[in-house]
């Protein structure tokens, strides 16, 4: 079994594109090849599902009331994605407990499929669902728009995600900005703040540009990505998928509750008999 990589994507606050970028991560990923798997972690607010225009007769609610097993809650989207769908207006799904949030956790260990990457669409902002699953991933990636509101709680979020739950680097992602500079403008003053007054760091992931098509998607209910292949935002999208590539694969648990903590596990075995 080969080890997966596990990106949650998150954001301190929400109507910052987001889900968005999840899904055309997820997408320009298997447009690279890769076995993609999709994870609405937005537990009580269901966004994917939504964005893509998908009717799920089973999601993790049903998983987490024992009425099936997690396999039987995949779907297929675009590109050849599996999606997990989360409950959307059940208000005791936002309100789990770190128990049943660690029950998630070890259900996708219990998947057959091989995968190659795994992303969190997590909830905005800093629940413990938020906490869990970030803690839960190797990779946590912030998106960030050029708002003060958006700058701030991601700073907020980050400070949070150090101090709570040990996590010390963040990948991030400026989004809906209007220029190369701009983006990376942005972005160093988040990490100048971050810099003098927590013991993080963070690391530039690119940015998405604002872009008409991107509406014009949501629209549809379609990702941008499949829709308009070859507008800017799909184009910047498919150069965020090059860049997550290169990360490099986990070497095994970090000692954190995580995602496919089994596989993981079995893959470092495997790789200490042949050493």
């Amino acid at each position: 079994m080969s080890a997966v990589k596990v990106i949650a994507v998150s954001s301190g606050k929400g109507g910052v594109g987001k889900t968005n970028v999840s899904v055309n991560l997820a997408c320009q990923l298997a447009r690279r090849g890769r076995r993609v798997l999709l994870m609405d972690a937005d537990l009580g607010l269901a966004n994917v599902d939504i964005m893509l225009g998908l009717r799920p007769k089973w999601n993790l609610s049903h998983v987490l009331n024992g009425e099936c097993q997690i396999r039987d809650i995949l779907m297929t989207g675009p590109n050849g994605i599996s999606i997990i769908p989360a409950a959307s207006g059940i208000k005791k799904m936002a309100e789990l407990g770190a128990e049943s949030h660690g029950a998630i956790v070890r259900a996708l260990s219990e998947l057959d499929e091989d995968y190659d990457a795994l992303i969190v669409d997590t909830a905005a902002g800093i629940s413990d669902s938020v906490i869990t699953f970030s803690q839960a991933s190797q990779y946590v990636l912030v998106v960030v728009t050029d708002e003060l509101t958006s700058m701030a709680d991601a700073y907020a979020l980050i400070k949070v995600m150090n101090r709570d739950a040990g996590i010390s680097r963040f990948k991030i992602l400026r989004n809906m900005v209007d220029s190369t500079e701009q983006a990376r403008d942005g972005f160093e003053r988040l990490n100048e703040v971050a810099q003098r007054f927590l013991d993080v760091t963070l690391e530039y992931a690119g940015f998405i540009p604002r872009d008409r098509f991107l509406v014009k998607a949501d629209a549809s209910q379609k990702a941008v990505s499949e829709l308009f292949p070859g507008c800017d935002a799909s184009l910047a999208f498919r150069k965020l998928a090059e860049t997550v590539d290169k990360w490099p694969l986990p070497k095994g648990p970090s000692g954190n509750i995580e995602f496919f903590v089994d596989r993981m596990l079995k893959s470092d075995e495997q790789s200490g008999a042949t050493a």
